[in-house]
């Protein structure tokens, strides 16, 4: 059975936004947290407590941890934002970040400041400043927001390297988790290069997944590692559409992307992001079965959008549906091997290298399958547009 694929949707990237929930901490107008209640009970020591002895290198570990936290906490802040409601500004939430330079400007998270209309920063020693939002990035959920003046003695942060992380690697989150402000973490790198949603409709690739505890308060705080540098903003964590607390999977957004976004966010107010305007998915057998592709691997292009760089450039999306064993496959489109020379095994490569390697208005070479042959297509690619 054959038909034509005008409005099939073949997502760029699975979104499970249920599933996943933004580290922020809404307010809600008027209401404290409640006092401890309860008896006071008093413990009375009848004799010295003992030295705790440490093995050296968990002595040695421990000292790191408590110097890195003290030369790092002075630079996490905590961001409260504001709304109009009618006559009255009212409190819309809280959130996390942390200085990048010198001139006062404060990395965070785009969910932390969407829809402020006043905010407040409050340093570690209790200051509070008010600042301005200088730019916002829905596609990397990231901001950069401002003060005019750092307190006495605060000092930015460093970023890390990206090339340098490895799963299993120590890690810390600070931030201001249900607004205890300061409040220290400590985990491990549990995966890198996994995709998470964007504000937009596109995704974030590379993102850094960590056991490290994140709950809500804690976006836009830094994830660092131990030599105190920032290697990921704090977003999202895993709720299985359960819980707004943290469940011991959550995702920071990497580096790599912070030094591309920051920069472009303080000078411009935007970023744009390269856009080749395709959906699709990774290979798969059945793919494979149903296309007699010569290939196993590679970046299956199933949509391709109407006037963007791909259709611009003659590549092929999907134009019908076969059956393989029940179950139904697109099949027409082309296959993307390589990308500049590099190969691509999944649909995340392809998008990978569209994002982190390339610039609106650059050309890549594509090298792709189509009807069993390989051939190299050249498309020009454009800035992301702000809907599709």
């Amino acid at each position: 059975m054959h038909f034509k694929l005008k409005n099939r949707a073949l997502l760029w990237f699975v979104l499970i936004v249920p599933a996943l929930a933004l580290a922020c901490q809404a307010l809600t107008p008027g209401v404290q947290a409640p006092a401890l209640q309860g008896p006071v009970q008093t413990v009375v020591v009848t004799q010295p407590p003992q030295t705790l002895s440490l093995p050296p290198d968990v002595q040695s570990e421990q000292e790191l941890l408590v110097s890195m936290y003290a030369r790092a906490n002075p630079a996490v802040v905590n961001i409260t934002t504001y709304g109009q409601q009618g006559d009255q500004v009212i409190g819309l939430g809280e959130g996390s970040g942390f200085v990048y330079d010198a001139d006062g400007y404060i990395v965070t998270n785009a969910h932390v400041v969407q829809g402020a209309d006043q905010l407040e920063v409050t340093f570690a020693d209790g200051l509070i400043r008010a600042a301005d939002v200088i730019g916002a990035d829905l596609d990397s959920d990231l901001a950069v927001v401002k003060v005019e003046e750092l307190p006495e003695g605060v000092q930015p942060l460093t970023l890390g390297n990206m090339d340098e992380l490895e799963v299993g690697q120590t890690v810390i989150a600070i931030g201001n988790p249900f607004g205890l402000e300061g409040t220290v973490t400590r985990g491990i790198i549990s995966a890198l290069g996994r995709t998470i949603p964007a504000l937009s409709q596109f995704s974030i690739p590379q993102s850094i997944q960590t056991d490290a505890a994140i709950n809500p308060g804690n976006s836009g705080g830094p994830l660092l590692n131990l030599r105190g540098e920032v290697i990921g903003v704090n977003a999202q964590i895993e709720t299985g559409g359960t819980s707004r607390s943290n469940s011991g999977v959550g995702f920071a957004i990497p580096v790599s992307i912070i030094e591309r976004v920051v920069p472009a966010l303080i000078e411009q107010g935007r970023y744009e992001w390269s856009w080749l305007g395709v959906r699709g998915n990774t290979v798969s057998p059945t793919l494979v079965h149903a296309m007699n592709l010569p290939v196993e691997r590679g970046a299956y292009l199933g949509e391709i959008t109407a006037g963007g760089p791909a259709e611009k450039a003659n590549l092929r999306g999907a134009d019908e549906l076969d059956t393989v064993d029940g179950r139904q496959v697109s099949v027409g489109g082309d296959v993307v091997t390589a990308i500049d020379g590099q190969p691509v095994n999944t649909f995340d490569d392809l998008l990978y290298y569209i994002a982190l390697e390339t610039r609106p208005g650059q050309q890549v070479e594509l090298t792709i399958l189509r009807d069993g042959q390989s051939m190299p297509v050249n498309v020009t690619l454009e800035a992301r547009p702000d809907s599709l």
